[in-house]
């Protein structure tokens, strides 16, 4: 491997993440900015071309034309703007965030889980109306079922969660070899037809490829168990918005928490803002919102920098075949 002389940094960090990079890359040159203009800026064109690595977001279009450039290290666990880009060039060695985002998102999740079991977004709405009113009968998390599809470092989080709570735990991975000792039962992604009926709580954290897109259609929908919850926080294309709406809207399911929709942003008219029982935030579960998910980043992306100059084999390289970092990572 080549030497990483100009290391350019594209994402919010503290004065400790930088002295972290720094210290695994002594002798690099550090070229920090903040992402919410910078791509359009004068010096964007100079800072890239010269960069040898960059940790950040970049987008896809401006990747090919710049020759220095050997690796770059995403913040996000999501990399399918890159692995479709046909122009991406192949000499540049790619790595996700995976193992960053599992405390933040998995938290959110049980946070989703509790307000629509136990009816809080309802009551919510009544309070802007200053309604006094019992909503009815809730729901527990103690002797569920909870199916997660997309074991990861999200479902792993929030599996350790959902079995704290009492919950019967069944996950769905793409390699029966890989086995966790956290889950209950594991299934490999033809057998989520057969195992999906018995869930009254159905996670998705996966992320969006040609497998993915369109997963949880009409018929899916209606496949999961009468009055069982859906949750989603990894690509909004798993579930086809339309479907939801209607499956929501006849009372099949008891709840949908969507922290990512189709489309995104969710334009106003779109109906699923307006069923009472789909409880919407706007893909805040991860990103920088929680101090810890920074720090997990730059961790990732500090170790790599040690593993660069050491010789070694970089951790949570994208696999482009697939989508998901390669699997011995996992």
């Amino acid at each position: 491997m080549s030497e990483l002389n100009n290391i350019l940094v594209v994402m919010p960090v503290t004065s400790a993440q930088k002295q972290r990079l720094e210290s695994a890359s002594p002798y690099s040159r550090f070229i920090f900015r903040d992402e919410t203009s910078f791509y359009d800026s004068a010096e964007a064109g100079q800072l890239l071309a010269e960069a040898d690595a960059i940790i950040g977001f970049p987008p896809p279009r401006l990747l090919p034309g710049l020759k220095r450039l050997q690796w770059l290290q995403l913040y996000t666990a999501g990399a399918n703007r890159y692995v479709e880009f046909s122009d991406y060039p192949r000499q540049v060695i790619l790595t996700n965030a995976s193992g960053a985002y599992g405390l933040a998102i998995s938290e959110h999740m049980v946070g989703m889980v509790f307000s629509l079991l136990k009816k809080l977004h309802l009551y919510r709405d009544q309070q802007f109306d200053g309604h006094w009113q019992d909503a009815g009968a809730v729901t527990k998390i103690e002797g569920t079922t909870t199916l997660i599809v997309g074991f990861g470092d999200i479902g792993s989080a929030f599996t350790a969660k959902m079995k704290a709570l009492g919950s019967h735990v069944i996950g769905i991975r793409r390699h029966q070899s890989s086995r966790s000792d956290l889950l209950d039962e594991q299934y490999l992604p033809h057998q989520l037809d057969e195992v999906l009926p018995r869930a009254d709580i159905v996670a998705l954290a996966l992320p969006e490829n040609q497998e993915t897109r369109g997963l949880f259609d009409r018929e899916r929908l209606l496949r999961m168990k009468a009055g069982s919850v859906l949750l989603n926080v990894g690509r909004g294309s798993a579930i086809d918005s339309s479907a939801l709406c209607d499956v929501l809207a006849q009372g099949h399911l008891a709840g949908a928490g969507l922290d990512v929709t189709e489309p995104e942003p969710l334009p106003p008219e779109h109906p699923l803002w307006r069923q009472p029982n789909a409880l919407i935030t706007p893909h805040v579960s991860g990103g920088f919102h929680l101090a810890e998910t920074g720090n997990r980043i730059i961790e990732i992306a500090a170790r790599n920098l040690q593993h660069w100059h050491s010789g070694e084999t970089l951790r949570n390289i994208v696999d482009f075949s697939t989508g998901y970092r390669t699997f011995r990572d996992t």
